[in-house]
């Protein structure tokens, strides 16, 4: 599993972070950016400031800052830092409840991009996976995201000569995913994870977004996976339930499994 090197350069770290994070969000104060990263104002503005330097930001007619030049080839979307901010607290209290590394997903182009994580704090575990991109294909709330999509767009995004996919297989799998309410990533990612992963449903016009949950393969158990589906639905539905408390949320009853 990819987790946070013992020996990291901690500034770089936080350089990248703040890269991502101007990039997925959009603006961004120094203050915020100090209190996302747990630094010092000055020392965030520093970090700022280098990245203002080689491209990375600039400031706008407000002063925050804002993705720069090299960022722009891919957008931001203006509605993840509200998303964000709504999830972690429910992901918080989902690894609280299940000791397990919890993940908010969104789906762009053919790509699963981790927007937010709670890591939990076991010796062996999932590591933070925020900014990461991964094909949405094989992650679990990626998964989860193409099989509510139509399977025309589906076979637009992956039914091409180079693709090496198996469409119908893919397509099969996301009926079988669609039925059953969550997907399973059992190593498709990475040897030795394994996650859960579910849709947080809401109106047509919201983000479309799916929370995981991740864990090493060897503490996962097929008799737990119907308790583990109940968690991340209903932390699915409570997010919900804050973005758009008028949104009625379907049952989280677990579905069985094929």
């Amino acid at each position: 599993m990819k987790n946070k090197p013992t020996y990291g350069i901690e500034s770089v770290d936080h350089a990248l972070r703040l890269a991502m994070i101007l990039q997925q969000e959009g603006p961004l104060r120094v203050t915020d950016a100090a209190r996302r990263l747990g630094v010092a104002r000055s020392t965030a503005h520093r970090l700022l400031s280098m990245l203002v330097y080689r491209d990375f930001a600039e400031q706008d007619e407000h002063r925050h800052y804002v993705s720069g030049p090299v960022l722009r080839a891919h957008p931001v979307t203006e509605s993840l830092a509200g998303l964000r901010r709504v999830a972690l607290p429910h992901l918080v209290r989902l690894t609280a409840r299940t000791l397990e590394t919890s993940n908010l997903l969104v789906i762009a182009s053919d790509q699963a991009r981790f927007v937010a994580t709670e890591e939990c704090d076991q010796v062996l575990r999932v590591g933070d996976r925020e900014g990461r991109v991964m094909p949405a294909h094989l992650a679990s709330g990626g998964r989860a995201l193409l099989a509510t999509r139509d399977p025309g767009e589906v076979r637009s995004l992956y039914d091409g000569p180079d693709s090496g996919i198996d469409v119908e297989a893919l397509l099969r799998s996301l009926r079988r995913i669609r039925r059953q309410g969550f997907a399973l990533n059992d190593q498709l990612t990475e040897t030795g994870l394994t996650a859960i992963g579910c849709v947080v449903p809401g109106p047509p016009d919201s983000t479309p977004a799916a929370i995981s949950l991740a864990m090493p393969t060897a503490r996962y158990r097929k008799d737990r996976l119907s308790e583990w589906v109940q968690e991340v639905k209903a932390t699915a539905a409570a997010i919900a339930a804050d973005i758009d408390p008028a949104t009625v949320v379907r049952s989280t009853r677990a579905e069985p499994v094929e």
